[in-house]
């Protein structure tokens, strides 16, 4: 006999592959948004340190970089974030801790050019996502305008099956 390991909560499989709402949507895009920031910190102290140890120290001056990059930094890389991780797996990192995942009209991963203009859609219009609560469909603009649905997905790998023991 063999037993079957489903990695899905026996809670949540009533809502596996069913579109996700709008709290989970806004969770999700809120752990993202701290990955971001957390990255560019720490992309600053690494820039802070190097130019320490190479520039000599003109007294205790906190090195800054140009007011341009300080403003194009967080929408780009949230940008390029979101862009790889969809068109790689169709989830974010806010995404996998929430169950979410993105995918087109035929419930397939997103291909490049998809991911990568719902990403600016997302960054340059985040109000977007509101729609989710009057949408009957549970899409919000970006997902009308590219064509893709949010789904609640626990599994590793689409189209996964529970793992024989």
């Amino acid at each position: 006999m063999t037993a079957r390991v489903d990695p899905i909560p026996q809670e949540a499989r009533v809502f596996q592959r069913r579109r996700a709402g709008l709290v989970t949507r806004a969770a999700a895009a809120g752990i993202d948004i701290a990955a971001v920031l957390l990255a560019l910190i720490l992309a600053y102290l690494v820039f802070a340190v190097v130019v320490v140890l190479l520039v000599p120290p003109r007294g205790l001056q906190v090195p800054l970089p140009p007011q341009w990059l300080v403003l194009a930094a967080g929408p780009v890389t949230m940008t390029l974030y979101l862009t790889v991780c969809w068109h790689r797996s169709g989830r974010s990192y806010g995404g996998l801790v929430m169950g979410l995942r993105v995918v087109n009209r035929r419930s397939q991963g997103l291909g490049l050019g998809a991911a990568f203009l719902r990403a600016v859609l997302t960054v340059v219009f985040p109000l977007g996502l509101a729609w989710v609560a009057v949408s009957r469909r549970n899409r919000s603009i970006q997902d009308i305008v590219v064509g893709t649905s949010v789904l609640y997905d626990w599994t590793v790998r689409p189209g996964a099956s529970p793992v024989p023991l």
